[in-house]
């Protein structure tokens, strides 16, 4: 179910990194993109959950194709 509503963010965790859904002592991000280098991405600003992991999901969308030059699950 989350793979189908958020393609890019389980290509990330399947493929790459790991993400973090939830703030903590060091952000008030409600989800935070991370590799073996750190902070790839976090969310700023979203008024929901479903916001951030949208957002999270579209930025993810540009990465893959930029950085690793293959074609994300899901193009907005």
């Amino acid at each position: 179910m989350f793979k189908k509503a958020y393609p890019n963010l389980a290509w990330w965790v399947e493929n790459q990194g790991w993400i973090e859904i939830g703030e903590d002592l060091q952000s008030d991000s409600w989800i935070r993109i991370l590799d073996e280098g750190g902070m790839c991405w976090e969310d700023e600003g979203s008024s929901s959950l479903d916001e951030a992991l949208l957002e999270a999901d579209k930025w993810l969308a540009e990465e893959i194709e930029d950085r690793f030059k293959k074609v994300p699950p899901k193009k907005y």
